[in-house]
């Protein structure tokens, strides 16, 4: 393989990881506007109760309050769990292939790129 083809290769990989990176600030956003949810809907059963829909209120509050979003799990853990069996080994696995590979060295494939695309001399493009 030559180095071209690593650098390409390791750059797919790092590519991998940036989109997980994505995908785990979804996750965090899930988490924190089904938190969010959770607290408005709370005010909603308080209102509810206020204007005397009292069954109903009790009924949202003993169903939905707190409930878990997946059996035995808020979001919380559902974070935490990606974040330690998928989310960590995915870093830890490229930074592995980085390290073996391109001596540690981040974003090669665009470093590379940049020279290529660059006008050399010009103020914007050094």
């Amino acid at each position: 393989m030559t180095r071209r083809e690593t650098v390409e290769a390791v750059g797919a990989l790092t590519e991998a990881l940036e989109t997980t990176e994505r995908a785990r600030g979804h996750l965090y956003s899930f988490h924190q506007l089904t938190g969010s949810a959770d607290m408005k809907l709370g005010r909603a059963v308080e209102l509810l109760r206020e204007a005397g829909h009292v069954a109903l209120a009790d009924q949202l509050d003993h169903e939905l309050v707190g409930r878990n979003v997946l059996p035995g799990r808020w979001t919380y853990q559902i974070v935490e769990e990606y974040d330690d069996s998928y989310y960590q080994v995915f870093r830890d696995l490229e930074k592995l292939v980085r390290n073996k590979l391109l001596d540690g060295a981040r974003h090669i494939f665009e470093a590379e790129m940049k020279k290529e695309r660059t006008t050399p001399g010009h103020p914007d493009h050094v």
